[in-house]
């Protein structure tokens, strides 16, 4: 595994629309690999792949006892409607408000070449959302309103709510 140098925007590549993958390769494999070393390391709780530098239609989605890794995902159902304060690892201290799906369901394929369908709600409807769009070359800076500085009560809800993440990935690995 490999930290990776997460891309801000300004960069060309998070504009760009990613690329199916057509196989799970050994190189795919290590992507993932990377980019969940990545997220981890930038306290993140979702990174696509065009956010490491690769257009390939791959993200992962971690959020306490959750965990995804999202090969070709597409939204297959979306309902309701829920404003969302967002932040990313690719636009470094901003948040802003995006109006997205209260619930959705995702189909993905798994680093075993398995199909399958995850329904999310709420933060974790979110979380996917915006992981999808990057796929699709969107920021949340694109779609956003009210987009202003992270403060420091921002600050501190996230980094209550990885240690939470955190928290509950330990417990699942011992």
């Amino acid at each position: 595994m490999a930290l990776r140098q997460v891309r801000q925007r300004g960069d060309d590549i998070l504009g760009k629309k990613a690329k199916p993958v057509k196989e799970i390769t050994p190189a795919i494999l290590a992507l993932l690999d990377d980019m969940k070393e990545t997220m981890d390391a930038k306290e993140g709780v979702g990174i696509a792949a065009p956010q490491v530098g690769m257009l390939k239609r791959m993200a992962i989605v971690a959020f306490e006892e959750e965990f995804y890794e999202l090969i070709n995902p597409e939204i297959v159902a979306a309902e309701g409607s829920q404003v969302s304060n967002e932040a990313c690892l690719s636009v470094a201290g901003l948040c802003g408000d995006v109006d997205r799906p209260m619930k959705v369901t995702v189909k993905a394929t798994d680093r075993n070449g398995d199909e399958y369908t995850v329904t999310a709600e709420d933060f974790m409807a979110t979380v996917l959302c915006h992981e999808l769009d990057h796929l699709d070359g969107v920021l949340f800076t694109d779609i956003a309103t009210n987009v202003k500085p992270l403060d420091d009560e921002e600050r501190e809800a996230r980094k209550e709510r990885r240690k939470r993440f955190a928290k509950s990935r330990t417990k699942e690995t011992e």
